[in-house]
């Protein structure tokens, strides 16, 4: 992990054309790892356009050597993975780290904390305390924790250094959102920013940005039309949702938030 990233929250509304996730485990962690790569932040250098391709369904002979080298989630898809008996890029493994769901719930405290030791023990900057007591208190391996626990932004934050800690916190998340318009390559989505009140993480009145919709000329979520759904990371949509899934992603997000909140700085 070269760099660190938000957590988030998302949009009001439902999707009028919700539509199936991508068809594999492999498109579907490239749709997300998509963003932060091409920021440089996560992930090897170079990896962008192979990620915007497989996203869009080719084949990419080195894909599985690029996503082993994002050293932030893919240590989440193999504990995942591990415990469901599964592949890590199966479908429903990526999508429970990315997304949410009841696969979460199958990671064992005791197991998620050790492991969370021996992945992430020397990376600077990771509070421990916190960690441990998130996981004590019920965190699991989805990307929200991730970035609230892992990443130091919430530290800084707390510490008193607003801006840039708040925005990266709600960049890096996955917030969802509801599509109001889409013109060529932009979309323009209705979510919820993270807030800060200088004590509590929380979300704010829904706002209007205008974000990509493909990756380096590929529709990151083909027929995106108003009314839709979708998650988005960083500056990118990058997935359509149904009411299911968007209701699991803002379970396991808001769950983070009242378990970090709830733990004094």
């Amino acid at each position: 992990m070269r760099s660190a990233g938000p957590t988030g929250a998302g949009a009001a509304g439902t999707s009028t054309s919700s539509g199936p996730p991508a068809s594999s485990g492999a498109e579907l962690f490239a749709r997300y790892a998509y963003p932060p790569n091409v920021l440089g932040y996560c992930g090897p250098d170079g990896g962008a356009s192979h990620l915007a391709l497989r996203a869009a369904g080719e084949d990419v002979e080195a894909f599985p050597q690029l996503v082993g080298a994002f050293e932030g989630a893919w240590p989440y898809l193999e504990l995942l993975a591990h415990t469901l008996g599964l592949e890590p890029l199966d479908a429903a493994v990526v999508e429970a780290y990315w997304i949410g769901g009841a696969a979460l719930g199958s990671v064992p405290a005791p197991i998620f904390g050790r492991w969370l030791a021996e992945r992430f023990g020397g990376q600077p900057g990771v509070d421990w305390a916190l960690v441990r007591s998130l996981v004590a208190a019920g965190a699991v391996p989805h990307h929200s924790f991730h970035v609230l626990a892992i990443y130091p932004w919430l530290g800084l934050l707390r510490a008193g250094r607003e801006g840039r800690p708040l925005e990266v916190l709600d960049r890096c998340r996955i917030r969802w959102g509801t599509v109001l318009a889409v013109e060529g390559d932009v979309a323009t989505v209705a979510s919820r920013p993270l807030s800060w009140d200088g004590h509590a993480l929380g979300l704010g009145e829904p706002v209007e940005e205008r974000l990509e919709a493909a990756f380096e000329g590929h529709a990151a979520v083909p027929g995106l039309a108003q009314g839709d759904a979708v998650a988005a990371h960083w500056s990118w949509v990058c997935d359509r949702l149904d009411g299911d899934r968007v209701e699991r992603l803002r379970s396991a997000t808001l769950r983070h938030l009242e378990l970090v909140n709830a733990i004094p700085a």
